[in-house]
Formats: structure tokens, sequence, C-alpha cells
């Protein structure tokens, strides 16, 4: 479960103020958003990238709000993938199990079950160089899964890609939940992606956030 209660955060001369959304656990919540609205910075807040001023946040019935972001147990995906330009595919995946000190068998047999999940076992040895957006997306998808988060939070992850790549993501992206049954918490401002892939969807508007049917 994914839990903000009566959240006010501030950014700058920015503020979002009573912010209250529950995604329930094995869900997949969309955040609805015009371009500034403060969707992103929600996003960082359940992150811990960004201090809340009051309220709580609740991740799978532990409070988070004052925990490091290291310790919260969610997976990210931004918006560009932020790919580092000098690791390989797969040290881009390994490379929180290898914070986490996982034995290396234990990293070779996960960096290969989610690469083959993700369609990009023939992408292991590249470097992100002349990957395609849909490329980096799924290499950054599968670097937020690599270590088995219990909630996965994506900024925009298709906003940036072609039409038919798009719709190859959002099969993707129900397959991956099929499989490994992730919370998960997309932000975007596309109506499509909520018709797609969302069980329950938000509207973030004028700082005010409501959850609304699913047919946006």
């Amino acid at each position: 479960m994914i839990l903000l209660e009566n959240v006010s955060i501030r950014a700058g001369g920015f503020s979002l103020e009573n912010v209250t959304v529950e995604v329930p656990s094995r869900q997949y919540g969309v955040l609805m958003g015009k371009t500034g609205s403060g969707k992103t910075t929600i996003l960082e807040s359940i992150i811990g990238l960004r201090p809340v001023l009051r309220g709580r946040i609740w991740l799978c019935g532990t409070d988070v709000t004052e925990m490091k972001p290291a310790l919260r147990g969610i997976g990210y995906v931004p918006q560009d993938g932020a790919l580092f330009s000098t690791m390989t595919v797969r040290d881009q995946i390994a490379l929180a199990l290898y914070v986490r000190r996982v034995k290396p068998a234990a990293i070779g047999r996960r960096v290969a079950e989610l690469a083959e999940m993700l369609g990009i076992t023939d992408l292991l040895d590249r470097m992100p160089k002349g990957l395609s957006g849909g490329e980096r997306q799924r290499v950054a998808l599968g670097r937020a899964l690599s270590f088995q988060p219990s909630v996965l939070c994506l900024d925009e992850p298709l906003s940036a890609l072609d039409e038919e790549t798009r719709q190859q993501m959002y099969s993707l992206v129900k397959r991956v939940r099929e499989q490994t049954g992730v919370t998960a918490l997309h932000v975007t401002h596309s109506r499509e992606e909520a018709e797609q892939l969302a069980d329950c969807v938000f509207r973030l508007e004028e700082g005010r956030v409501g959850r609304i049917d699913k047919t946006v």
C-alpha cells in the first residue's frame, strides 16, 4: 500500500497542502496532472527526496515519513531513465544489488531473470549510448525492480516514447505487474496511460488531489 495522509509539501515558492493519496497493495495507481502541477514533487516526497512539512507517508503499513530514501524499499523510474553513461546495461541493473552486497551468483541470476522478462537479454553488454528510448526505459525499469521492491514509483516514464513503443511498454508494464505484484504509483499528464494501466486514478489540480473514476 502507498498512503499519503494530509501531506503538505513546499518546493521554493510552490506548495501543496493536505494531499491524501491511497493506492491499495498490488494495485497500479496513476496520478494525473498538468505540467508544473506538482506531480513530481509528490513522487519525490514518497521516495524521500523532498521532506514534507506536515502529514505522514506510509508504505506497506510502515510510516516512512522520516526514513532515509535508501531504507524505504522503493524502486524508482525517472522520466528520462537517467542511465549511467559509463556502465553497461548489465551493471545498471545489478547496481542496487551490488550496493546491498548480494552474492555475485545471485546477482547474475537476478539480472538474467529481469533481462528475460523485459526483453533486453541481447542488450546486457551494451552501453546506454545508442539505445532507443524504449530500450532505455526497459533498462531503467529493470534497475528499479532489481532488488524486488514492494513499491514502484514512475515519473512520466512513457512521455518521450513514440506511439508504437508506448504500446509495447503498456504490454510490458502489465506483464511486470502480473509477475511481481508490486504496488505502483505512476505520474503522467496522459489520459491514455491512465486508461491503459491504472487500477485507481488521481487528479492533481490547483494543489488538490482527488480520486476519480478510471474512465478519465
